[in-house]
């Protein structure tokens, strides 16, 4: 998969599913928007486990090393596409290969040096591994946002991604913006 260089419209916001997104595959689900473009969009589900350790997935890979916390941290289901791949969301620059620059301090990297770096002790300060994305065609999630009313877009800060607990992301991102989800509705209309 090849990664563009620049950040699009949405990318460097949350999608947080609204209520009315129940009964789907993304219920109460927070995604970061890593890409977006006239194309569609790529995002990474931040705030669903995988059975998944960084440990294990080290293990499969060959390394052996890393820190005791880094090891025991939980793998996230990123989500529904290429579910056998690995993205890295990160602090710390572009200096792997396959890195996309979220934002002036957010990146997306795909290479599996970053997974080597991070075993030696010499991966980012911040991190969270997912395998598998989440994609949107041509026009898609803008239609999710305006016509279905599908998702609330709020704007990323790191914190939420490397310190809140996955648990409580969903409550968390739309709160950043004033929203309470507990009193919104799981249906939609429109007058």
């Amino acid at each position: 998969m090849s990664l563009p260089d620049n950040p699009t419209p949405l990318a460097n916001h949350l999608l947080v599913a609204l209520p009315s997104l129940a009964e789907s595959g993304f219920a109460r689900s927070v995604a970061l928007v890593c890409q977006h473009d006239e194309d569609g969009a790529l995002g990474i589900v931040v705030n669903r486990a995988s059975e998944y350790t960084v440990g294990e997935v080290l293990s499969q890979m060959g390394f052996d090393g890393g820190s005791d916390s880094l090891r025991a941290q939980i793998v996230l289901n990123g989500g529904p596409v290429h579910r056998e791949r690995g993205f890295v969301i990160h602090d710390g620059g572009t200096r792997w290969e396959s890195t996309l620059a979220i934002s002036d301090d957010l990146y997306l990297t795909t290479s599996r040096e970053i997974l080597e770096a991070m075993s030696r002790g010499e991966g980012p300060d911040h991190a969270v591994i997912a395998l598998g994305c989440a994609g949107w065609g041509a026009g898609q999630l803008e239609h999710e946002l305006g016509a279905d009313n599908s998702w609330l877009t709020v704007p990323v800060e790191p914190d939420l991604l490397f310190e809140t607990p996955l648990e409580d992301r969903w409550q968390a991102a739309a709160g950043r913006i004033g929203v309470d989800l507990s009193r919104i509705t799981d249906y939609s209309g429109h007058a």
